[in-house]
């Protein structure tokens, strides 16, 4: 998976234009990284989770579909189709994975990955 990492500024960004070609893999493109929290512009075209490869993190991760449309599947929780305007929170160690994404035009994802819970003493 490719990924653009670029320091966070004040200037004003737009999501969805210029989008970078993602035919061959996805790109990742950190917006703003702190302490515990990471945000990031996902574009895909086509790819999907393989099926011996889901995902499971540590921490939650909220995403909202900003264009495309995709399908995500969550342990225990099923498919979820996705439209623009979308929003979907992945628990922290729920195994989840995406079965299908739009290609043309690519789809535009906002994910937001937040601290991870830590036990009260």
């Amino acid at each position: 998976m490719g990924m653009v990492d670029h320091p966070s500024d004040t200037a004003p960004q737009n999501l969805l234009a210029p989008l970078p070609d993602a035919r061959a893999e996805e790109v990742f493109h950190r917006l703003l990284g702190r302490p515990g929290i990471c945000i990031e512009r996902i574009v895909s075209q086509g790819q999907v989770t393989p099926l011996d490869a889901p995902y499971e993190q540590p921490h939650d991760e909220w995403v909202l579909l900003l264009a495309g449309a995709a399908r995500l599947w969550l342990e225990g929780k099923g498919e979820h189709d996705l439209t623009p305007g979308d929003s979907l929170l992945i628990p922290a160690h729920v195994r989840h994975r995406v079965t299908w994404t739009q290609a043309a035009p690519p789809t535009v994802w906002l994910a937001v990955h937040l601290p991870q819970d830590h036990p009260t003493r």
